[in-house]
């Protein structure tokens, strides 16, 4: 493939992957304006997040199937309209029920893309370069964490929140534009899949049954669930607890996500020397321990803003090398079925990350032990879940195309 073609193609698949992560990051700024402006206050606010993620999961599993019949591009233009017109509705939000309920609808139509993207690796690049696309993916999805909340911030601060809406609106419109008129069509129809109910089913246990996907799947989501713990707890501890304005946290947060952003791209010169199987289980342990580290340093208050935001940088810089590694690895055994894996891989990850989310929430309290504890825990059960999944698999897993199958070795 020529690098030109190369290197727009992932950044199309960037920012359709992208688009999830902006939606979550750029309003995070607003939620002390979008609380006054509901009458509510900040923690409920959270709501309207978790309903994101709650959204993103279940519509993973609905797109999974439509883009194995109809090809990728059809049920990717369904997905972005609906975004594009949810994202028109939380503009007019009058009430916090509102803003949560179109923010599920926005998180369903964003979730097309995510699906679309990840199929659309396995579908354009040959098996064993997964780990690096996805490394560089991250890139792009890196810059929604350095650039979202930087600019929210300061549209929050000038235009009011519902600016921030029409932004995403605005993006949504032209990443559609870009799908249609740039992307190719990497997947045939496929005419004879049943999209009822039960050989919907059946494929999605056929895809479970295998014990790569569902070993390194449930790894890469509890790891990741950590990142949604930190999300949706950073504007309470930053703007409530260390009392930094809506500019200056949305500097922090960009500051903080270069470690994941640099340590993915690093991931991509480790793979050089390493497998992926080798990478991930040295960083979730560290990622753990790391956890394990910030959560006894929290519930002891030794802790004060440097030291808080060291130990989030270490535990995101973890997470950049175990994320890539893992989405590979749970993808890499499918090629007729890649829509349905990368759904179900996607809806899990999703899934755990919004209960990561929702648990935050619950705690109504000014502290950031409970964000800390479920970031902490979340690390540890992602190496216990590797640990006893690779009893099933084997160690290592080397994998090569051969057909329109992946022979693990």
């Amino acid at each position: 493939m020529p690098t030109k073609k190369y290197f727009f193609l992932i950044l199309i698949l960037g920012t359709l992957t992208a688009l999830g992560p902006f939606s979550i990051d750029m309003y995070l700024p607003g939620f002390e304006a979008i609380a006054l402006d509901l009458h509510t206050t900040s923690i409920k606010i959270g709501f309207s997040l978790s309903s994101y993620f709650i959204g993103i999961s279940a519509g993973q599993l609905l797109y999974g199937p439509l883009l194995d019949r109809f090809g990728r591009k059809k049920p990717l233009y369904i997905g972005l309209t609906l975004y594009i017109l949810a994202s028109i509705g939380c503009i007019t939000a009058r009430t916090l029920d509102a803003l949560v309920i179109l923010r599920f609808f926005q998180a369903i139509g964003s979730c097309a893309a995510a699906v679309a993207s990840v199929a659309m690796v396995r579908d354009l690049f040959p098996v064993k370069d997964s780990a690096k696309v996805f490394s560089l993916l991250m890139l792009v999805v890196g810059a929604s964490p350095m650039i979202a909340p930087t600019v929210g911030g300061y549209v929050t601060t000038a235009f009011g929140w519902q600016t921030v809406f029409v932004i995403l609106a605005v993006m949504g419109i032209l990443i559609l534009l870009a799908s249609i008129f740039f992307l190719p069509e990497s997947y045939q129809p496929d005419v004879h899949m049943s999209l009822k109910p039960g050989p919907i089913i059946m494929n999605f246990l056929a895809v479970i049954r295998e014990p790569q996907f569902y070993t390194y799947a449930l790894t890469g989501a509890l790891a990741f669930s950590g990142l949604f713990a930190y999300v949706s707890g950073s504007p309470v501890m930053f703007m409530d607890i260390f009392h930094l304005s809506k500019n200056a946290y949305g500097w922090i947060f960009a500051g903080l996500s270069v470690g994941f952003i640099g340590s993915s791209q690093l991931n991509s010169l480790v793979l050089r020397r390493y497998s992926s199987d080798q990478i991930i289980i040295v960083g979730l342990i560290c990622q753990a321990i790391t956890g394990i580290i910030f959560l006894i340093g929290t519930y002891l208050n030794w802790y004060g803003l440097p030291a808080t935001i060291v130990m989030l940088f270490i535990f995101l810089c973890c997470l950049g090398f175990v994320n890539p590694n893992a989405s590979a690895l749970s993808i890499a055994p499918f090629k007729k079925n890649a829509g349905s894996a990368a759904a179900l891989m996607g809806a899990l990850q999703m899934s755990i990350g919004a209960l990561a989310s929702v648990g935050v929430s619950l705690f109504n309290t000014n502290s950031a032990l409970p964000m800390v504890s479920i970031m902490a825990g979340s690390a540890i059960l992602g190496v216990l879940t590797l640990v006893a999944g690779r009893k099933q698999t084997g160690h290592p897993v080397l994998m090569q195309e051969k057909g329109d199958n992946v022979v693990m070795h």
